[in-house]
């Protein structure tokens, strides 16, 4: 199809009101069944993207609307799902368990870069990436609800703020998800311009021509996220024995290695871009490291009654400061720079080089506020209040339920702006 829709508007829209929705569905996953909101979200959000692939190119405006549904969808089940997992195991068990379900995150987006470029090519239409994705979250839930009362929004939100371990850490996510936001619209296109650089690949005028950078990248997605969430929780379940501070440690540290690795990569990009694959291997390798610590982190210094709420802030904040703007400011920057010098090939590679070193700088703040959380996560620790995270516990069918919708959810939101990416 010739569709002329640019990703970055469409992923706005996904991002605007998956931050804006997250806080209410936090409010009610902290006073009603867990259950039935993540499977109304997963259902709503399964319609809405069937609904997508039957959008027309000449309804340009529908897709704004449905990435904005499918963001509202994304938002329902996306904060009560990691507190199911919290609520069914102990401490000694639950990193582990949140590995398992963190790893849909990067193998589910690394997917939505192959298969969206699959779809396309081996179908000859786009709409179909829609509606494998849709095949994928098919659910059969018979749910209840039952109410509960609790405090007030404002005050969970008021003693949420006064909780120094958890804003740290959702500062360090932010930065976080400020790289892998850019990392992930722009690396294939500043690969593509550094092989024109060297000479190994012609100027394209084309939009797709860097799609082979695109299928690559979503391989090492893959392939990193899975080991890198992996050794995360196995590096902090064995830390924590010995150091109550373990946690945020390992992220501050993977952060700095993460940044470390970037800063090469863009050095090494126009001499070598196997070096340049390998050091940004190595970045998202110790990013994924820590989705579960993080996650894990929340869920021991915030107390049950209130961890849905969090998890939505955390969810706001981050998007909200980090991957809804860095692909726009990556983006601007790389024009400012390519608009007073130039308009050459080396400079069109060198633009993009020079303002991807904000998220070098990003992630070594990043590590700074995970450094500033092992300061306060001792003693804002809570205890393990059983008798309240009982009122939230589900059966083990529901959980089994929890990590097979969620795993094909998280990951192919992806999926639905690389789809167009590969199509344009």
């Amino acid at each position: 199809g010739e569709v002329c829709l640019s990703p970055s508007p469409l992923k706005k829209s996904f991002i605007l009101c998956y931050m804006v929705a997250a806080p209410f569905f936090g409010y009610l996953g902290d006073r009603y069944n867990r259950k039935i909101i993540l499977g109304a979200g997963i259902f709503f959000w399964s319609a809405v993207t069937l609904g997508t692939s039957f959008i027309s190119e000449s309804y340009h405006w529908m897709f704004f609307l449905s990435r904005g549904l499918v963001g509202i969808g994304t938002a329902s089940y996306s904060t009560v799902a990691p507190t199911i997992i919290a609520d069914q195991f102990d401490e000694g068990k639950r990193t582990t368990m949140l590995s398992v379900f963190y790893i849909c995150i990067p193998v589910g987006s690394g997917l939505g870069y192959v298969l969206a470029s699959s779809m396309a090519n081996v179908t000859g239409d786009w709409h179909w990436a829609f509606r494998v994705s849709y095949s994928l979250s098919l659910m059969g839930l018979t749910l209840s609800i039952s109410g509960t009362i609790r405090t007030t929004w404002w005050q969970d939100v008021i003693s949420l703020g006064k909780n120094c371990s958890f804003v740290w850490s959702t500062l360090g996510l932010t930065a976080m998800a400020f790289v892998t936001g850019a990392l992930g619209m722009w690396v294939p296109m500043f690969l593509y311009r550094a092989q024109v650089v060297q000479g190994t690949v012609s100027p394209c005028a084309e939009k797709s021509c860097n799609s082979s950078n695109s299928l690559i990248f979503g391989g090492i997605t893959i392939g990193t996220g899975i080991l890198g969430v992996v050794a995360g929780a196995e590096a902090a379940r064995r830390l924590r024995k010995i150091n109550n501070r373990g946690d945020p440690l390992i992220c501050a540290t993977s952060m700095f290695v993460s940044a470390l690795c970037l800063f090469i990569a863009l050095m090494m990009a126009q001499r070598s871009i196997t070096s340049t694959f390998i050091f940004i291997a190595l970045g998202e390798l110790f990013l994924s490291a820590n989705w579960a610590v993080v996650t894990d982190i929340l869920l021991y210094v915030v107390t049950p009654r209130r961890q849905s709420t969090a998890i939505a802030l955390q969810i706001l904040v981050s998007h909200l400061l980090g991957d809804a703007g860095s692909p726009y400011l990556v983006g601007a920057i790389s024009s400012v720079i390519q608009a007073n010098n130039n308009h050459s090939v080396q400079w069109s590679f060198r633009s993009l080089q020079y303002s991807f070193i904000i998220c070098v700088f990003v992630g070594v703040i990043g590590g700074g506020f995970f450094l500033l959380t092992s300061f306060y996560v001792e003693d804002d620790h809570v205890p393990n209040t059983t008798a309240d995270a009982l009122k939230f516990r589900q059966t083990g069918q529901d959980l089994e339920n929890s990590f097979s919708f969620y795993s094909a959810m998280v990951g192919f939101k992806q999926l639905d702006s690389t789809s167009l990416l590969a199509s344009s």
